[in-house]
C-alpha cells in the first residue's frame, strides 16, 4: 500500500512523521508469517536490511542501521520503520510493516526542528532518485530476505543486519518506558533483542527503547 502523501503520518510512540506530497516513499507491507508472537521484532530488522540493500543498489549510498528501526546516512535519519501486529494471544494473523523514507526532499522541505537530524537521498546523493526504482529494489531485496528467513530462520538475517549496524561496539543510551541504560552495545540476540553491557559490567537485554549514540 503506497501513498503519495500522509496527512497524519506517525512513527514509534505516536511521534509525527513529516511526509510531504511527491517527495518520499510512504508505504506499508502486509505479511502473514507463520511465526511465534515474540519473533515479530525480527521482521523489523529484516526490513531494515532490505531497505539498506535497496538504497545501496539504486544510489550507491551506504546507509547504516540504528536499532531497531532507524536508517541513517552520515548520522541523520533517512528512513523509519514501524511494525504493528494483528494478533491473538497465541498467533500472528498479520504483520503490517510501515516504511517512511525521505527521498527527494530539499533541506527546506523539512521543518526547522528536523533540518539538523533528518536527511534525504537527494541531499546525500546530490541528485533526484527514482522512487519507483527504489521501491522495486526494496521489494526485491525484501522478498529474497523474507524467503531466506522462512527457510533458514533469523541467523543469516542477523549476520547481515549486524554488518550494517552503527551502534555495535559503541557507547549508547537506551531509554525504555521505565528506566535508562548507559553502556556498550554488544550486538543482538538470535531473537533480535539488543544486548547492552552497562558501566558496571551488567548485561541487559533490551526489547524496546529509544537509542541515543
Amino acid at each position: 500500500i503506497i501513498a503519495e502523501e500522509q496527512l497524519s503520518g506517525r512513527g514509534r510512540m505516536d511521534r509525527k512523521w513529516h511526509s510531504p506530497k511527491y517527495t518520499g516513499i510512504w508505504m506499508s507491507i502486509i505479511l502473514r508469517p507463520n511465526i511465534p508472537l515474540p519473533k515479530a521484532l525480527q521482521l523489523t530488522l529484516l526490513t531494515a536490511a532490505a531497505i539498506v540493500q535497496g538504497i545501496e543498489d539504486i544510489t550507491g549510498v551506504q546507509p547504516e542501521i540504528k536499532w531497531p528501526n532507524d536508517i541513517l546516512i552520515n548520522g541523520k535519519k533517512v528512513t523509519g520503520i514501524l511494525t504493528e501486529l494483528v494478533a491473538e494471544a497465541d498467533r500472528i494473523n498479520a504483520v503490517i510493516i510501515g516504511i517512511g523514507m525521505n527521498v527527494n526532499q530539499t533541506k527546506e522541505d523539512f521543518p526547522v526542528e528536523l533540518q539538523e537530524i533528518a536527511t534525504s537521498l537527494l541531499l546525500e546523493k546530490g541528485r533526484k532518485v527514482s522512487r519507483a526504482d527504489l521501491i522495486k529494489s526494496i521489494f526485491m531485496n525484501l522478498e529474497k530476505l523474507y524467503l531466506l528467513y522462512l527457510e533458514e530462520g533469523f541467523f543469516p538475517i542477523k549476520l547481515l543486519w549486524e554488518s550494517y549496524a552503527i551502534s555495535i561496539g559503541r557507547k549508547i543510551t537506551a531509554r525504555t518506558l521505565t528506566h535508562t541504560i548507559v553502556g556498550k552495545a554488544q550486538g543482538i540476540t538470535d531473537d533480535g533483542v539488543l544486548i547492552i553491557q552497562d558501566e558496571q559490567g551488567k548485561t541487559h537485554h533490551v526489547y524496546s527503547a529509544d537509542i541515543e549514540l
